[in-house]
């Protein structure tokens, strides 16, 4: 593998081999960190982390494995910076990429990272963008790898709406390692139908498996993971809570689904999740809705079978592999 240099917008990008190389890394980085093996492959280097949106798990993953990489972040919150507003997404990447070694981005629009990546001269890292989430994948497919000691031919269900960042980054990744993906959700939150046929024509390569279900029942069965995401994400209406709650609570994970699914299926949440009432979102919702849960049932969550706490954990080690493998040279 020998990615250096280059940005890291969406696994399309990436073949099978360089994915599961970044996945190796990662893997040994994270056994380095555990053992306090010093690994500070990037010395005297600075990044840039420019959220337009923001979020708990990112910022952080990303701060920690500069950190121990032995880099300086700079953290650019939604009003400290001027991209695409007093300045151009050109001219921001030009100024970053004149000062630091990387930049990060997370906010809206695909085109926006790739403009960012075109301009800079350094490389460019998607943190999320409206279309995809790959740091997320990756600390995914560790998580997976981690339980299952593989990834080939494992059976990933995504319940609930599918059309933006997870259910097309998971469908692409399980498309590039071989896997089953089921999107499982009603028919009109299906990923678009030229990403899916992208993704048909890399599975035909890589004996993966995609499969589209509005039946929970059906798609849940003889699956290693059920995954799901919430159903209003950031940025969104207000109005639009009432008709996601009513068309997706039946793609609710719940234990009786993972029971369903069989005695090794596992949950997976990018997080954060609402599970619960312990939440500003969550309280309101009740009020208005009268649920206590939306995406995922506590007692899901909470479960044995719950896994998102070593896939949150994961964003680290997997973000700090791009991080060295872009900015190392082999």
């Amino acid at each position: 593998m020998s990615l250096y240099q280059k940005s890291f917008l969406k696994l399309l990008d990436f073949s099978p081999a360089d994915i599961t190389a970044l996945l190796d890394m990662a893997a040994e980085l994270k056994r380095q960190k555990k053992a306090g093996i010093p690994h500070r492959l990037c010395e005297g280097k600075s990044i840039a982390l420019v959220f337009e949106k923001t979020s708990t798990r990112t910022r952080c993953a990303f701060e920690v494995a500069a950190a121990d990489l032995g880099m300086h972040p700079v953290y650019l919150d939604p009003t400290g910076s001027q991209i695409g507003k007093k300045e151009s997404i050109a001219d921001t990447a030009r100024v970053l990429g004149r000062m630091f070694d990387g930049i990060e981005y997370r906010g809206y629009g695909q085109e926006i990272v790739e403009e960012l990546a075109h301009h800079a001269g350094v490389p460019v890292w998607n943190g999320l963008t409206n279309e995809y989430h790959p740091t997320q994948i990756l600390a995914d497919f560790l998580t997976i790898r981690e339980r299952f000691g593989r990834l080939h031919g494992i059976k990933l269900v995504y319940m609930g709406d599918a059309r933006y960042n997870m259910g097309n980054s998971l469908m692409v990744g399980c498309a590039k390692m071989g896997m089953h993906f089921v999107a499982c959700a009603p028919k009109e939150y299906f990923p678009n139908q030229e990403l899916i046929e992208t993704c048909e024509s890399i599975a035909a390569e890589t004996g993966a498996i995609l499969e589209f279900c509005d039946n929970p029942d059906v798609a849940v069965r003889d699956a290693q993971v059920l995954y799901t995401d919430v159903w209003v994400s950031m940025g969104e209406p207000d109005e639009v809570w009432e008709k996601r709650i009513r068309e997706l609570s039946p793609y609710r994970i719940t234990m009786q689904r993972l029971e369903q699914a069989g005695p090794d299926c596992v949950f997976m949440h990018c997080l954060p999740a609402f599970h619960d009432l312990k939440t500003t979102v969550g309280k309101q919702i009740y009020e208005r809705f009268g649920i206590s849960c939306m995406e995922v049932t506590d007692e899901a969550f909470e479960s044995e079978r719950s896994i998102v706490f070593d896939e949150a954990e994961n964003r680290m080690h997997t973000i700090k592999a791009v991080m060295a493998a872009t900015l190392v040279e082999d």
